[in-house]
């Protein structure tokens, strides 16, 4: 009984702070929408793709021993990417005007599992610029690893390409106005059973028999005020 009557309690305190819910929902997917759209600069993002093998002069065919040889290697050269011996060299061609760290945080380095491919991924502002940081690492990486371990196992294995209308991955609008939304609804439930919970007046009979928990024996009917009067003029009637 009590479990139903929780529930009940729960439904009927939803139902009469429904506006409120609804009105906190609206407001954060207003203010997520409007953040989203006015206030986050748009960030796009492209890749580039090398492939570590070996040596044309070592083997004519790759075998399992060769392979495990690059992919051990993959992991120093996922360092060597983003060390100042190439991005140094990349700021310099493309004439950027930023320092070794602000380039290293626009690019991600990454690898799929057991493969000898290596992502190269840039974020920019500018979808030209970050096409043209990605293909520039790539390039200055596949020419710089030469001298910097006296090995020729790395190619392009596909370069960045400039999208004729490119789009923005971040910021999501619809995600992060999706997610104000559940978050606005939460807000509001709680806002709701908080302004119930400190709500202590008295507004019907159940609320007498909850607060003092005895029976209600009986109920005085409001009088209106044209009753009233009617009932005053009766009795001067009657006296006169």
């Amino acid at each position: 009984m009590e479990e139903t009557i929780s529930l009940q309690d729960l439904f009927k305190t939803l139902k009469k702070r429904a506006g409120l819910i609804a009105l906190m929902t609206i407001l954060a997917i207003t203010i997520a929408g409007v953040v989203s759209f006015l206030v986050l600069t748009p960030m796009y993002q492209t890749s580039t793709q090398i492939l570590v093998n070996q040596e044309q002069s070592e083997a004519a065919q790759l075998t399992n021993q060769n392979i495990q040889t690059d992919l051990q290697l993959i992991n120093t050269y996922s360092v060597i990417i983003k060390s100042p011996a190439i991005l140094d060299e990349v700021a310099n061609q493309l004439d950027l005007d930023m320092s070794v760290e602000q380039l290293n945080s626009k690019i991600t380095v990454a690898t799929a599992q057991n493969s000898q491919v290596v992502d190269i991924t840039v974020q920019d502002e500018n979808p030209a610029l970050a096409v043209d940081i990605a293909n520039t690492t790539a390039k200055v990486f596949e020419s710089e690893i030469q001298n910097l371990m006296n090995v020729d196992n790395v190619s392009i294995l596909s370069p960045a390409v400039l999208k004729e209308n490119p789009s923005p991955f971040a910021p999501n609008p619809n995600l992060n106005m999706a997610i104000a939304a559940v978050i606005g609804m939460m807000l509001g439930v709680g806002i709701a059973f908080l302004l119930e919970y400190l709500d202590t007046t008295i507004k019907d009979q159940q609320d007498i028999e909850e607060i003092l928990d005895i029976p209600l024996l009986g109920v005085i009917s409001p009088i209106k005020e044209e009753a009233k009067l009617e009932q005053t003029t009766s009795s001067k009637r009657r006296a006169g």
